[in-house]
């Protein structure tokens, strides 16, 4: 059974040419939390550090307590879920999910069971045998989720894997990660620009606005009245309620 890990971005500096990016935040474990920010906010930069793709210029990265800044991503306890699902198209559904597993595909009997056993969690059984391309994208997304619940990390990262999801199948997915989260426990942190979508799943959320942590703490706050401003202005609350005021002004 999986339990999730907090994770600590202590002081960690990052940057792309003139990007600065500085991050300072702590995320609970076992919890789901959602980052929102504005586009180039260092939404997916975050992710990626966490994940191990991008190394910081200054700071400490710490999962479980354990330092992990130098580690490779493959040491990391942590899987991640990308917008594009990353399947090979050459491979089969169950070859895809047993990636997981073995990069060689060298699996042994208890491998092919959590590999059966993911598949149909995820709503995929009887499709073993087929090839992503003969899969809808709801299915694909489904497949790569397949993959992670196969490695049994305490760390799972979603950079907008559902975003090119209609509405009804987006929602599908996000309901299965719950599901999922509340089985296993694992920390899961979700990018997202939907308020939606945190609203839906999410216990705590993290607010990113140029390079920095700009707010942080339970969902329910961020969509309560005295949420951070820079979260209600994203999201166009403000500018909602001050049409609002126009249009009574213009009544009376």
């Amino acid at each position: 059974m999986t339990t999730g890990a907090a994770i600590r971005l202590d002081r960690v500096a990052f940057s792309y040419g003139e990007a600065a990016m500085n991050f300072d935040a702590g995320i609970e474990a076992s919890v789901i939390t959602a980052v929102m920010g504005p586009s180039g906010s260092g939404k997916s930069t975050l992710l990626n550090l966490i994940a191990g793709f991008e190394t910081p210029q200054a700071g400490r990265i710490l999962i479980g307590g354990a330092d992990v800044t130098h580690l490779e991503p493959a040491a990391r306890p942590v899987s991640m879920v990308f917008q594009e699902n990353n399947l090979f198209a050459h491979l089969s559904v169950e070859q895809n999910v047993g990636l997981g597993r073995s990069p060689a595909l060298r699996l042994k009997d208890r491998d092919r069971e959590a590999i059966a056993e993911a598949l149909a969690r995820t709503g995929l059984a009887g499709k073993e045998k087929r090839l992503p391309r003969e899969l809808s994208g709801g299915e694909r997304q489904r497949v790569a989720l397949a993959r992670v619940l196969v490695r049994d990390r305490p760390v799972l990262l979603l950079d907008e894997p559902f975003a090119a999801l209609g509405p009804a199948l987006r929602d599908d997915m996000l309901d299965l990660v719950q599901d999922v989260h509340e089985e296993r426990k694992m920390t899961v942190v979700l990018v997202t620009h939907r308020p939606e979508d945190a609203r839906r799943v999410a216990q705590r959320m993290i607010f990113l606005d140029n390079g920095t942590v700009a707010a942080g703490g339970e969902t329910e706050f961020f969509f309560g009245p005295d949420g951070p401003a820079a979260f209600r202005h994203y999201i166009g609350t403000e500018e909602t309620a001050g049409a609002s005021r126009k249009t009574a002004r213009k009544r009376t």
